[in-house]
C-alpha cells in the first residue's frame, strides 16, 4: 500500500492524500475523514524519509558521546539507551556521534543530518557548546556550561548531592573525609561534575568544622584500590568518603577490605552512581542513584521544545535524588564504640 492507492481508494489525488498526512494544506472535513478511513482499513503506513521529507526534517536527532575512555561507563551506557527509547517515542530516532573527532562533529553539523543534538559529559568551557551556538542548531547539554543561560540544558546537582552527603556524615559524627573525584584531567579542562563537586566539598567540611582531603582518581577499578590506600595512609582518622568517579567505586570499597575495614563499622563510603552499580558491589554503596532514565526522557523532551520553537525560553532542568541509606553508611566508629 502506497499513497497512489491510498489516493485511488478515496477517490482523491495523491497530493491531497500527502496534505492530509502532513497537515500543510487544508482539506475539508469531508475529505479527510474518507482519506483516513482508507488509511485505517489499509494499515497504512507512511514511510519515515518520505515523512520527514514532507516536514522539512530529518526526525533524528544526534547524540555527541564524550572520548572519555575506552569505553561508556554503566550510567553512560544506560543514559545513551534511555535517550534512544525516549526519542522513539515521539517518532523519532538517534545518530550517535563521537565528539573526539572533529571531522565527525563538522559533518553532523555542516550536513545538517539531525533536526537536534543533545551532548553528553560537557564542560563549564564547552568548544562544542559554542559551535552549536554559531550554527544556530538546537541542542542540549547534558551539564551546565558557561554559556547555560542561552541553551537548554538537564544536569544532575552534583554540588547539592555532595554537600547532603557530607552533612549527613557530619550528623554522624565523621570529622574526617574525603572527597573521590574524577581524574586529574577532567578537573584541569572544568568539566562540570568533578569542578562542581570539588567545590561543594570544601565549602562544606569547612562549614561543619570537619577535616577534608580531596583526591582525583583515574576512572577504573585498580585505580580506586590505589586512591582509598593512600587516603587512609595519608589521613590519620579518616572514617569516610564520598565517591562521584563510578568506575573506580568497587575498587575503592575492595581497597577498604582488603585493608582490614569493616563496612560501615569502620568506614562508611556514599557515592553518586547507578543503582546498578552501587547495588551490585557487596555491601551495597549508599548514594544517590544516577536517574538514568529520566535524564534521558528529559533530554529528547527538551529537545523536542527548542526545535519546536527556537525562540521560546529554553528548558533547563536540574535533577536530585534522595540519598538512599544503604549497608556503606553508619555512625563514625569512636561513636558506636
Amino acid at each position: 500500500m502506497n499513497i497512489g492507492e491510498i489516493a485511488r481508494k478515496a477517490k482523491v489525488s495523491r497530493s491531497t492524500v500527502s496534505y492530509v498526512l502532513s497537515g500543510k494544506r487544508p482539506v475539508s472535513d469531508e475529505v479527510r475523514a474518507r482519506v483516513e478511513r482508507v488509511i485505517e482499513e489499509s494499515g497504512y503506513r507512511p514511510s519515515a524519509t518520505a515523512r520527514a521529507l514532507a516536514e522539512g526534517t530529518t526526525r533524528t536527532f544526534g547524540l555527541v558521546i564524550p572520548p572519555m575512555g575506552p569505553h561508556l561507563s554503566v550510567d553512560q551506557l544506560q543514559f545513551v539507551g534511555s535517550v534512544a527509547e525516549a526519542a522513539a517515542d515521539h517518532e523519532h530516532d538517534i545518530l550517535l556521534s563521537p565528539s573526539g573527532r572533529d571531522e565527525v562533529f563538522d559533518r553532523l553539523l555542516g550536513e545538517r543530518r539531525v533536526d537536534g543534538v543533545i551532548v553528553m559529559e560537557t564542560l563549564l568551557h564547552d568548544a562544542r557548546v559554542s559551535r552549536l551556538l554559531q550554527e544556530s542548531l538546537p541542542f542540549v547539554t547534558i551539564g551546565r556550561t558557561g554559556s547555560e543561560a542561552a541553551h537548554a540544558w538537564v544536569d544532575l546537582d552534583y554540588a547539592g548531592l555532595v554537600a547532603t552527603a557530607v552533612r549527613r556524615l557530619a550528623e554522624l559524627g565523621h570529622r574526617r573525609i574525603a572527597l573521590v573525584n574524577r581524574p586529574q584531567a577532567l578537573l584541569d579542562q572544568e568539566y562540570g561534575p568533578a569542578f562542581r563537586a570539588q567545590d561543594a566539598f570544601g565549602k562544606t567540611v569547612a562549614e561543619f568544622g570537619l577535616t577534608g582531603h580531596s583526591v582525583c582518581c583515574a576512572d577504573d577499578a585498580a585505580a580506586g584500590e590505589v586512591c582509598v590506600r593512600r587516603l587512609v595512609a595519608e589521613v590519620p582518622g579518616l572514617t569516610a568518603l564520598v565517591s562521584i568517579n563510578e568506575r573506580s567505586l568497587a575498587g575503592v570499597v575492595h581497597g577498604l577490605q582488603d585493608g582490614g575495614y569493616r563496612l560501615p563499622h569502620d568506614f562508611s563510603v556514599v557515592a553518586v552512581t547507578s543503582q546498578t552499580n552501587a547495588q551490585g558491589i557487596v555491601p551495597a554503596v549508599a548514594g544517590a542513584d544516577v536517574p538514568t532514565e529520566e535524564m534521558g526522557r528529559s533530554a529528547v523532551e527538551a529537545l523536542l521544545a527548542t526545535v519546536n520553537d527556537p525562540a521560546g525560553e529554553p528548558v533547563q532542568v536540574l535533577l536530585r535524588p534522595e540519598l538512599i541509606e544503604r549497608a556503606t553508611l553508619a555512625a563514625a566508629p569512636h561513636i558506636q564504640n
